[in-house]
Formats: C-alpha cells, sequence, structure tokens
C-alpha cells in the first residue's frame, strides 16, 4: 500500500491529479479548470505555448495528462513533444517519446531523427547519436545531409575528433561536399578533444582558412526546421544559436569565424584571435557583435584590460547598435582574478550601463553575482551593487548564485541581525524550500 502510495503522489503525481479530476468528470468548468485541454488540436496548442516559452520541463506532465485523457497524439504532437526535448537537452525525456511514438505505430521522420541527434549533442553521448543513426537504417528511414552535419556536431561536442573525421571521410567518398556547419563541427571537435593538443590553435586557424572553399549552396533541406522556428546554429549547437534571430548581432555568413573566434577566446590565445581577425581583414569583412564579443573575451581573459576595453569602447562610438551582452563582457571579464583595477573597471560599468538604460536579467545578474561572489578580499562592492541592482528590478538570482553571495557574506562576518544578510539568507531558504540545495551548498 505504502508503494502505491508512493507511486501516486511521487514523481507520477500527474496520475494523483488525473485521479482526483475523474470523480468530478461531470462537472465541465472543474475539469476545464484542472486540465490542459480537451481534444488533440488544443493540446498542440498547448505544446507549442510551452515551447514558445521554454518550459520543456512540462512536456511529460502535459503528455502524461492526454494519455489519462484518452486523447490520441498525431505526428505533429511527437514532433513538437521531440523538438521541445532538444531546446530543453532532455535527452531522457526525448527517447521515452520516441518509444512512445513507435509503440504507437509511428515511425518518426528524418526531421525527428535529427532532433534526437542534435539532443545527443547537446547531452554529450556521441555513442547513443551513432546508435540512432543505426536505428534509422533499420527503419529504412533515409538520412539527408543534415543527419551527418548533426551526427558531425554531436561528436564534436563530446570530443570525438576520431568518429568526426570517420564520417567526414565517408561524406567526402560518397561525393559529398563539406558545408560550413561540418568545418564549424571540426574546429569544435578539436576544441573539446581530450587532452588536448597543443597544435589546437594551429588547427584553428587552418581549418578557418579551408572553410573558405565549401560548398556554395546554402540550403541544406532545413526548409521544414526553420517554418519551426529552428535555425541551423540551434539544430548543430553552434555557440550563436542564442543569437541567430537577433538582428544586426551576427552575419550568419561568418559561421566557421564565429567559431574559430568563440574557441579562441577560450583558449585565451591572443595570437591566434589577432591572425583571425587579419583574415577576416583581408575577406574585405568586419566583425559583427558576436565576433567582438570574443575578440573582447580574449584579451580580458589573457589579462590584457586595457585593449578590451579599448575595442568596446571602439565599438559603442562606431555608430553600432549597442547590446546588453557587450557591458556583461566587459564586466565579466574585467572581474576575472579580482585585480583592483578590474574590479573597479566592473563596477563602472555597471554604472554606466544602467545610465544608458540597459538593467541586468536573471541570466546576465546571476551570472555576474556568481562570479563577483567569489571576491575574497576587498570591499565587496561588486557583488553588492549587482544584488542590489537586481532587488530594484524584484529579480531573483539563480540559487548557485545566492549560494555564493550568502557564503561570501558569512565569510565577512557581517552580524546576524545585518539587514542584508538577513535578506539574502530568506531568499536562499526560500529558492532551497522549491529547488532543493545545490551540489555546492555551503
Amino acid at each position: 500500500m505504502k508503494f502505491l502510495f508512493r507511486f501516486i503522489s511521487g514523481p507520477n503525481r500527474t496520475l494523483l491529479r488525473s485521479l482526483g479530476r475523474r470523480q468530478f468528470s461531470d462537472l465541465t468548468g472543474t475539469k476545464a479548470k484542472r486540465n490542459y485541454a480537451d481534444n488533440v488540436s488544443e493540446y498542440n496548442t498547448v505544446l507549442a505555448s510551452l515551447n514558445a516559452k521554454r518550459r520543456h520541463f512540462l512536456l511529460r506532465d502535459v503528455f502524461d495528462d492526454m494519455m489519462l485523457d484518452g486523447v490520441q497524439p498525431t505526428r505533429d504532437t511527437f514532433e513538437a513533444l521531440i523538438m521541445g526535448t532538444m531546446r530543453g537537452s532532455r535527452l531522457q525525456d526525448a527517447l521515452f517519446f520516441r518509444d512512445e511514438m513507435k509503440a504507437m505505430g509511428l515511425v518518426p521522420e528524418v526531421s525527428l531523427y535529427n532532433f534526437l541527434i542534435s539532443t545527443c549533442g547537446k547531452c554529450k553521448n556521441a555513442n547513443l547519436a551513432i546508435q540512432i543513426l543505426e536505428e534509422m537504417k533499420r527503419y529504412n528511414v533515409k538520412p539527408n545531409g543534415q543527419t551527418y552535419v548533426c551526427l558531425i556536431n554531436a561528436c564534436a561536442a563530446a570530443g570525438r575528433l576520431d568518429q568526426v573525421l570517420a564520417i567526414v571521410r565517408d561524406m567526402t567518398a560518397a561525393g559529398g561536399e563539406l558545408n560550413k556547419f561540418c568545418y564549424a563541427g571540426l574546429i569544435i571537435a578539436h576544441m573539446n578533444k581530450t587532452p588536448r593538443s597543443d597544435d589546437v590553435a594551429a588547427k584553428i586557424i587552418e581549418l578557418a582558412e579551408q572553410s573558405k572553399g565549401w560548398s556554395s549552396v546554402e540550403e541544406s533541406g532545413n526548409t521544414g526546421n526553420t517554418m519551426l522556428g529552428i535555425s541551423e546554429e540551434e539544430l548543430y549547437n553552434l555557440p550563436t544559436a542564442e543569437f541567430v534571430h537577433r538582428r544586426f548581432f551576427i552575419y550568419r555568413q561568418f559561421t566557421v569565424y564565429h567559431v574559430a573566434f568563440h574557441a579562441c577566446a577560450d583558449l585565451k590565445n591572443v595570437e591566434a584571435t589577432e591572425t583571425l581577425l587579419e583574415m577576416l581583414k583581408k575577406d574585405g569583412k568586419v566583425p559583427d557583435t558576436f565576433i567582438t564579443m570574443q575578440i573582447m573575451r580574449c584579451y580580458l581573459h589573457a589579462g590584457n584590460i586595457d585593449h578590451a576595453v579599448q575595442i568596446f569602447e571602439d565599438y559603442m562610438n562606431g555608430g553600432k547598435p549597442p547590446a546588453m551582452e557587450l557591458y556583461a563582457t566587459l564586466i565579466e571579464g574585467a572581474m576575472v582574478g579580482y585585480t583592483p583595477r578590474g574590479m573597479e573597471l566592473a563596477q563602472e560599468t555597471l554604472v554606466n550601463m544602467t545610465k544608458r538604460n540597459f538593467f541586468l536579467n536573471s541570466k546576465f545578474g546571476s551570472d555576474l553575482l556568481l562570479i563577483a561572489a567569489g571576491e575574497k578580499t576587498g570591499g565587496y562592492t561588486n557583488a553588492n551593487y549587482i544584488w542590489d541592482l537586481m532587488q530594484a528590478r524584484k529579480i531573483v538570482p539563480s540559487l548557485p548564485a545566492v549560494e555564493a553571495y550568502y557564503s561570501g557574506l558569512k565569510g565577512r562576518e557581517i552580524p546576524e541581525d545585518d539587514p542584508r544578510l538577513q535578506l539574502v539568507t530568506r531568499t536562499l531558504n526560500n529558492l532551497r524550500a522549491r529547488f532543493g540545495p545545490s551540489l555546492g551548498r555551503p
């Protein structure tokens, strides 16, 4: 009996809720309030809404209610479910929906298999991505060009350079041409390979140079995905995925440059970054906003704060659209190492950002608070200021950021009755009650 109670009240709470709902099945108004939808069309609309709001963790819950209501899912339903799990990097849910789909006699189409492979890439599971390709062949689902590019980037995310090179060899042997996304995958594979080779920066430059001969055919069969609002950058898990729909932020023809500059910034390799910049100029191009961010990030993490500030000021004074990401990049990079000069610059940038009506949202604020909270000496000015800016806009930081800030305050022996510490303590307790303790709980 205890097992049954745990079964219906634990992870399967949807069942408990639905059992309660059935007691009022004759009350249309009550059912409407408790139910997600009444038919497959309404359920598909709900799924589309959840995907648009990025509430991917609710997809399984909606599907459970759909089954309890006896509503038969369609291909469109599973398309929305699997696409949403891809965007939310929820691999187990994606595999569950695939299995449910096949159990209902519906074989996934090639686009859904591509979503599954992409999800494997997000979760760095290259072996499963290859297994999904083999499953496609067993079900006589013919892979398309996107399938192999998804596979390249899934293996690249896991650092499986050997598998990436094998796929590339198979593609070229079959008469296929490498496009810009294949070169991007090759760069990512070299970056993620462990141990990383000593000549990785040289490889990045070489691949960026080779990519100039990529196939001139831009379209790669992504029409259906575009209609769903999925860019190829998102499908292949490229670092520009979240910016691709931003006007004037990236030039999509710079795909390989985007990945190359991002990799060199991760390497803190100023020389390689400057070489890429010269290559870009020789092509008659100027950096877009994303590339500017990566150049700044490289100089900041390499300790060359003044050069990064100059790049930032040149961009802001150049008549280009200002972007919150540039402020966040400068603030974050300035706090690396918690030097007096860097912390002062970070505070000045925060003040100037606010004066220009750029405000911290939950993501930027949490990220910056988490970094600022790591300051062990000094007056803790930046962490306090970031906290105050978020409080002024009634934005609650993430649990890890609040935990780090709380630990920093406690480490400074602040009195227990201090109003700031009391507010942070209440916020931390509320977040822990809601989400549970994080792995780094102090």
